[in-house]
């Protein structure tokens, strides 16, 4: 599932040079040219629905592993910047696109996409037929794949069809630590324009967090306290934390077991909590419920989901490939019945998968989407409003009184 430079080849920012093959487990082939490295990649490929937002969708640690397939045909036309990154490197193991843009158009371009893959070494291809991709990948699933450019495709077909189903499968995947922070730091809001008093701080535990999502709670004034896969209540508390956040990531959510302890012992202290996608998923593991993986997943900026307290629609950015199990209709105690009562907040209009859940008698909630908009739509920023409600109303109950997370947006 690692990228890999071909040994002795240089590497150019010259797109369409070489011939290029995506090669999926079940022996389809497509055909095309090379885009940025030249070399090998396997992954899992997966489809990406967004239109735009393709600089966030790279370096958005929860795409490790993964080769990314863009059904949106026009894709590198507005560059690359040093502000629109989600994470300090490109986490994709590679990437697959209709039409590369042969340069870019836009004022705040200060490279190529073709050059930043070179930059980190992201094997991809181009002219391809991504639409007849993305439908095989729905009726099929998404599965194990790779690219080859360069010498590494002449190679005879059975051999690459041999490698890329030998990759390790992304079920049982634990890819947490890979792409968690390997030191804690310290988000300010001072620093993301809030200048008013700060009322809480947070433990955020990275298991592949975007770099939007502690600056949306700084810029409400939150002080975000980012610490490493394998934080525990000790080094939590020690923060002096007023609630605990855990972030998006990549991998299997049956794997995290050490997570999964320590969101239980969070829950088990009441102090509030708030997921999203990955964080949504240990949640629901937490509490008892069971996680599955999908066919094909939920990737890109427009996905419908009902807020089922309100009826409301949201259009949100989400990228999953696991959910949850959990009862769709009604409250009900959480399987692990020390936590109360449970709920399902949120479903996806595609498919009915949950995409929320809502202690209702500790302060606890999760989302499976992504509220930080980046990129994406805002339909859901109010979370982070929510959970600062959620702070509140835990700070100022009783000791002996477990508080509900329904906040008010």
């Amino acid at each position: 599932m690692i990228t890999s430079r071909e040994k002795g080849k240089p590497v150019t920012a010259v797109q369409g040079t070489e011939q290029a093959l995506l090669v999926l487990e079940d022996g389809r082939v497509f055909r095309g040219r090379s885009y940025g490295a030249i070399g090998t990649a396997l992954g899992e490929a997966v489809f990406s629905t967004g239109m735009s937002g393709y600089q966030e969708t790279l370096t958005d640690p929860s795409y490790a592993a993964q080769i990314i397939v863009q059904t949106f045909p026009h894709i590198g036309n507005t560059g690359v910047n040093d502000e629109d990154a989600e994470s300090k490197r490109i986490w994709a193991a590679g990437y697959v696109v209709r039409e590369a843009a042969r340069r870019p158009s836009n004022w705040r371009s200060q490279r190529t996409l073709d050059e930043e893959l070179v930059t980190y070494d992201v094997v991809g291809i181009s002219r391809i037929d991504t639409r007849a991709l993305t439908r095989h990948l729905r009726e099929a699933g998404a599965m194990k794949s790779g690219i080859f450019s360069g010498t590494a495709a002449e190679a005879p077909l059975e051999t690459l069809i041999k490698i890329v189903n030998e990759q390790p499968s992304m079920a049982g995947a634990n890819l947490s630590e890979r792409v968690s922070t390997k030191e804690a730091y310290v988000v300010e809001p001072k620093d993301h324009g809030f200048t008013g008093e700060v009322e809480f701080s947070i433990a955020a535990i990275d298991l592949g967090i975007k770099a939007m999502t502690p600056q949306r709670f700084a810029e409400r004034g939150v002080r975000v306290h980012v610490l490493p896969y394998n934080a525990t209540l000790e080094t939590i508390t020690a923060t002096g934390a007023d609630g605990v956040f855990v972030s998006n990531g990549p991998g299997d959510p049956a794997t995290a077991a050490t997570q999964v302890e320590l969101v239980r012992s969070v829950l088990d202290a009441k102090i509030p909590y708030f997921g999203i996608c990955f964080g949504n998923q240990i949640l629901g593991r937490a509490l008892g419920y069971d996680t599955y993986k999908l066919a094909f997943g939920h990737r890109g900026i427009n996905q419908p989901v009902l807020d089922k307290a309100t009826g409301t629609v949201e259009i949100t950015s989400q990228n999953h490939g696991f959910a949850v199990d959990a009862p769709r209709e009604g409250a009900s105690m959480a399987p692990l019945d020390r936590f109360g009562r449970v709920e399902v907040s949120h479903l996806s209009l595609n498919d009915n998968v949950v995409e929320g859940l809502a202690c209702l008698d500790i302060p606890a909630f999760s989302v499976q989407y992504h509220p930080e908009a980046a990129a994406g739509p805002h339909d859901a920023s109010h979370l982070f409003d929510r959970f600062i409600t959620t702070m509140r109303a835990a700070k100022n109950a009783p000791a002996t009184t477990a508080d509900s997370t329904q906040g008010e947006k």
